[in-house]
């Protein structure tokens, strides 16, 4: 079974939003090239702006840092900040970011023609994926487990950690995101 992999924030080079509006670390991108199915990123958003338009895509967004943000899709107004739980939208839908009160940094996972979601972790309790492969996405230092593989290990503050064959269950000690991807019974990519 592989291992997991880790990859800390700031070792990552940050790169220009596919529009111009912004700057991203990818921290994941699976498998890699354009034809990818798995992207998780970390977005540095200081203006006001639209987001980048990702047709087939469905993404998943949290908010790590700073006042938050308010999307807008369609008349719908959505405001986050670093409490709420995640939000998922189509990536083809057209969507305007206000600042609530300067600069966020944010967490992205986006998702092309396979199933996941993004969920906030209940420090110490057991968490099941029903995925294929899964991550943790860890805004605070901690102790991370996981079962079959067994695996215990310290995880780093604004640091990834992802298998690409998902364990029985997980725990984290700390303040962070689960995600997950793929389908449990498919190919991994």
């Amino acid at each position: 079974m592989p291992a997991s992999t880790t990859v800390r924030t700031a070792e990552v080079a940050s790169q220009p939003w596919r529009n111009g509006g912004g700057v991203t670390r990818p921290l994941l991108v699976r498998p890699r090239g354009d034809e990818w199915q798995v992207r998780v990123s970390v977005a540095d958003v200081s203006v006001n702006g639209p987001f980048s338009r990702f047709p087939g895509v469905q993404r998943w967004f949290a908010v790590l840092d700073g006042a938050g943000v308010v999307l807008t899709i369609g008349s719908t107004e959505h405001r986050l900040d670093a409490g709420s739980d995640a939000f998922s939208f189509r990536g083809d839908v057209a969507v305007r970011c206000r600042l609530v009160a300067g600069p966020t940094r944010d967490l992205n996972l986006m998702l092309h023609g396979v199933p996941g979601s993004m969920r906030r972790v209940v420090t110490a309790e057991p968490w099941r994926p029903d995925t294929r492969e899964c991550g943790l996405y860890a805004i605070t230092a901690g102790a991370c487990d996981a079962t079959a593989p067994d695996e215990h290990e310290p995880m780093p503050a604004h640091a990834l950690r992802w298998w690409p064959q998902a364990p029985e269950s997980l725990a984290f000690a700390g303040d962070g995101w689960w995600l997950g991807a793929g389908a449990k019974d498919a190919a991994t990519p």
